[in-house]
């Protein structure tokens, strides 16, 4: 699925919108960059840190999770971390592109329903995931995972260039 960019002169009912095109076009243009790579290079980091793609897409999944699930709405996440293993991302050899693809769009298809049925200004129910401090506000929860999004997606962007794949925005 490819996404045109979310166009500031196209009109939006409203800051939510915007907050979810953008998350959309973020998410679906990692998502066709990682679909072009290889299975060697899906599960192969060409970075000192270490990630690999796979991982990569995992963790957006879970980060999505955290601030969305766990933090705004309060819901009990029975493993919020289970993106992480021994302290650096993980992924299983049982799991695969599709499996991870499929649930980081339906991730992204809750964060959507939550950014458009909620005020922006809405606090987040308090919890675990705020570890003591004052719940955030859905507008910056949703500014965090816009920024998340927009790093990674850069990442992703040197890593398919290195591996040899199509090259562009």
């Amino acid at each position: 699925m490819s996404i045109e960019f979310p166009s500031p002169s196209v009109p939006a009912d409203g800051r939510a919108e915007v907050f979810v095109r953008y998350l959309d076009y973020y998410r679906e243009t990692l998502l066709s960059k990682v679909a072009e790579l290889s299975s060697l290079e899906l599960r192969t980091s060409r970075l000192p840190s270490g990630w690999t793609p796979l991982e990569l897409l995992k963790h957006l999944r879970h980060v999505e999770r955290r601030w969305i699930v766990w933090g705004f709405e309060g819901v009990l996440v029975p493993d919020p971390w289970a993106d992480r293993r021994d302290d650096r991302w993980h992924v299983s050899p049982a799991e695969t592109l599709e499996s991870l693809t499929a649930e980081l769009r339906e991730q992204g298809s809750h964060t959507s329903s939550v950014a458009l049925s909620h005020d922006l200004s809405e606090v987040g129910r308090p919890g675990p995931r705020w570890d003591g401090a004052a719940p955030a506000t859905l507008e910056r929860v949703l500014f965090h995972l816009l920024q998340e999004y927009a790093r990674h997606t850069g990442h992703i962007d040197v890593v398919t260039e290195l591996a040899g794949s199509p090259v562009g925005e």
